[in-house]
């Protein structure tokens, strides 16, 4: 981290919180899914399992867009392609 004191505009910073809080928000729901989905297999509920991975996949990914915004945001350009 070269520059701490980085200037950035007040439309750019709230740019910024918004992508990291939508990007947690998404974890966060992709984890729920993640633990009900475990506790479906523990019951035998393979079925329901399934559903909550699929959904736990589909918040994964928005996790990643909402990130991938925030590091195009920050000029990581090269990083954000992955």
């Amino acid at each position: 981290m070269t520059n701490i004191n980085k200037k950035i505009s007040p439309l750019e910073n709230q740019k910024g919180i918004e992508s990291h809080k939508k990007a947690a928000a998404h974890l966060e729901v992709a984890a729920k899914y993640h633990l009900e989905a475990a506790k479906h297999h523990e019951t035998g509920w393979h079925d329901k399992a399934d559903q909550c991975t699929i959904l736990a996949q589909s918040h994964l990914d928005l996790a990643v867009k909402a990130q991938r915004e925030d590091i195009k945001h920050h000029g990581l350009i090269t990083w954000a392609a992955i």
